[in-house]
């Protein structure tokens, strides 16, 4: 690879988030077992980014499946489980909506199973349930989901331990160093207690940043609950979310 003068790798260096430890569970917590092995053990070092990296992708409507925001119409027949509409806002720290962000999700179905060739416990599979969406949030920062409430699930990181049902989010911004990853909780699940990914965020306040609540509001009649959650980029009430570090393993 060139180099230049002063030995670097040409490119442009972006500068390097800043880790809020107050707020952001801490990259090896003994309680979340797997991370006792992919945490870094050695200072980060920032790597010069192309001008591809820092500028796209460029995302559109046009990009966008029709029925890639309801996952219940994805397949012949709808998916088992309790239908929900799941939607909020994405903000900036001074409460601004941020329009144009690819907001991903992906989830286990109601049986709590991933459709993933590593999810093996005895659970059914849901041939009409594939557990992925994505939408663009419109000109006020705003998206929407029709899923199904996935279910909890076994996972061996302790005796008798069991993930909360929660659905994954990952946002993009204009560019794959502005990519965001972290997960909503459901109101009054009683596995909070146990889960280590809950838990290991340190001000039980911020936790609750990752709770959905019930919008009764959004409910439709004889067909879907609702829940909303907002999502906030950064400042006091960012919302928490996951390094690459911790993205890997999760529900694999």
């Amino acid at each position: 690879m060139p180099t230049t003068p002063d030995g670097t790798p040409p490119g442009l260096i972006v500068p390097g988030y800043i880790r809020d430890h107050d707020t952001h569970p801490p990259l090896d917590y003994p309680g979340y077992k797997s991370t006792a092995l992919r945490h870094p053990e050695r200072p980060l070092t920032l790597l010069p980014h192309t001008l591809t990296e820092i500028t796209s992708p460029v995302l559109g409507q046009d990009r966008l499946g029709e029925l890639d925001h309801d996952l219940t119409r994805q397949h012949e027949e709808e998916p088992q489980g309790q239908r929900i509409i799941l939607h909020g806002q994405v903000r900036d720290s001074d409460g601004t909506p941020v329009p144009h962000t690819l907001v991903e999700i992906w989830q286990a179905n109601a049986a709590g199973r991933y459709r993933h060739t590593a999810d093996n416990w005895p659970a059914p599979l849901d041939p009409h349930f594939s557990g992925v969406g994505r939408v663009l949030t419109d000109a006020e920062g705003r998206y929407r989901f029709v899923t199904i409430r996935p279910g909890a699930y076994p996972w061996k990181n302790h005796r008798n331990a069991w993930r909360p049902a929660h659905i994954h989010f990952s946002l993009f911004g204009r560019a794959f160093t502005q990519r965001l990853v972290t997960q909503m909780y459901f109101p009054d699940d009683p596995l909070f207690f146990q889960d280590p990914m809950w838990n290991s965020v340190p001000d039980p306040k911020v936790r609750e940043r990752m709770l959905a609540r019930f919008d009764y509001d959004t409910t439709e009649p004889e067909w879907a609950l609702a829940y909303r959650w907002d999502i906030v980029l950064r400042g006091r009430e960012q919302t928490p979310f996951e390094s690459d570090e911790e993205i890997m393993e999760d529900d694999a």
